[in-house]
């Protein structure tokens, strides 16, 4: 019975560095975990599919004030910098989407608005709070992550990119 319980224990330890890399698989340098997850068109979208260019994720719902705030904002950013090697994906975390499509309809942007019914993704990225806002350089990696929103972010959102647009 002590044998098997270091056998336990041994294997626990064993387990713990490998725990620990899919416990914090977001940060910055790191590559972005990938995901497929169906868009406002009707079509499958893969974070793979925007590599070479920089990319912004912001997750939101809408429910949340900060988003409704923050998407008018997104979609100047999406129309100036789209051209330039620009992606903004919007990813919604509500498990119904009807209410995102609805408020879509009053509040329309040109840049895929992906449905995280499930949650898979948001988890994945850690999102803790709305909205939540990962941008990635051309080679797919997590540059910077911005948790929450403040009247000013953006400022900060277009530093980043003009700073990764020249890398």
């Amino acid at each position: 019975m002590n044998i098997a319980l270091r056998s336990l224990c041994l294997a626990a330890i064993a387990a713990l560095p490998a725990f620990a890399r899919n416990v914090d698989t977001l940060r910055a340098g790191a590559p972005a975990p990938d995901f497929q997850l169906g868009s406002n068109d009707g079509k499958q979208v893969s974070l793979d599919s925007f590599k070479g260019k920089v990319v912004l994720v912001n997750f939101w719902a809408s429910w949340c004030g900060p988003c409704r705030k923050e998407m008018p904002i997104l979609e100047q950013l999406n129309r100036e910098y789209h051209n330039r090697g620009v992606a903004l994906l919007g990813v919604n975390v509500e498990p119904d989407s009807a209410a995102a499509s609805d408020w879509l309809k009053a509040t329309p942007v040109s840049f895929p608005i992906l449905f995280d019914v499930d949650s898979k993704v948001s988890k994945l990225y850690q999102v803790e709070g709305m909205p939540n806002t990962v941008i990635l350089d051309r080679k797919g990696n997590v540059r910077y992550i911005h948790r929450g929103y403040q009247p000013g972010a953006e400022n900060e959102y277009l530093d980043q990119i003009r700073a990764l647009i020249r890398e």
